[in-house]
């Protein structure tokens, strides 16, 4: 399971649940750009999971289920997106300025425009947190 599904499943705030849903979106354009790229160099899409990224996905299911209660849970939920968003910040970096010194640049630029996206959930989930769900977790 990814965290956008634990986003549909298990969120109490409205505002977490559609921040979620939005990067839902964003992550499967991501998918396709991604896709698009391995084919286009010849390699399978398919024939690496990354480990790190599952295990902080398997961190996040262990996590939420040891906390109890809604606001404890979206305050959680945000912690562990934030951390897989700083994952995929410096994925994304490294592979874009990788495809620079390439002179890949359509590469480049398609991996820059997933970078930013995941920049701008980072700043989303970070007001998210500090406006609504970590004050509402502390008052639990």
């Amino acid at each position: 399971r990814c965290v956008t599904q634990h986003g549909r499943d298990g969120v109490a705030s409205v505002s977490e649940k559609k921040a979620l849903m939005h990067h839902r979106e964003e992550t499967q354009v991501q998918k396709q750009r991604l896709e698009s790229i391995l084919q286009k160099h010849g390699a399978n899409p398919r024939a690496h999971t990354d480990q790190a990224m599952q295990a902080l996905v398997n961190e996040t299911d262990k996590m939420l289920a040891m906390l109890k209660g809604n606001d404890l849970r979206d305050a959680g939920l945000i912690a562990s997106a934030q951390k897989l968003e700083h994952y995929e910040i410096a994925a994304y970096g490294t592979v874009a300025a990788l495809a620079g010194q390439l002179d890949l640049r359509d590469d480049q630029r398609m991996l820059h425009e997933s970078l930013e996206e995941e920049k701008q959930t980072d700043v989303r989930l970070t007001k998210l947190a500090k406006g609504e769900v970590n004050p509402d977790a502390l008052a639990a």
